[in-house]
């Protein structure tokens, strides 16, 4: 578990609906908003049109049950000339006061694009 001491990116509560056969939430709703995190600071980062190019590994080290916060932390990790690379943790909260776990983390890597799809520098800094 990471200490946190900013806002996540975004932060979902896991509904019933999202539940696979075994009770717990599909891998693939929480791929989605880890997914959904990066491109927050990745969209400010180049203040336009982007599309995810590549999410490395991941692995799920805890499941996520029904009732869970959700948290998903997104920070820049590296700006290339046309793309931007974020690291999404997400931590599950079980219960108020207790201590979230971490559920996996990714490295995901989105190119940022023209009105035509085609890749375009990111801008300098703000």
């Amino acid at each position: 578990m990471t200490e946190h001491s900013r806002e996540p990116a975004i932060r979902v509560l896991m509904m019933p609906r999202d539940t696979n056969a075994n009770g717990t939430i599909f891998g693939g709703v929480i791929l989605s908003y880890l997914d959904q995190a990066g491109a927050v600071p990745a969209y400010q980062r180049c203040r336009g049109r982007i599309v995810t190019v590549a999410m490395d590994e991941v692995v799920f080290h805890q499941p996520v049950n029904v009732g869970d916060l959700v948290s998903f932390y997104a920070d820049i990790v590296r700006v290339g000339r046309t793309s931007v690379t974020v690291r999404v943790t997400v931590e599950a909260s079980r219960r108020l006061g207790d201590p979230p776990v971490e559920v996996t983390s990714a490295d995901v890597t989105y190119v940022h694009i023209d009105d035509d799809g085609r890749p375009r520098p990111v801008p300098p800094e703000a």
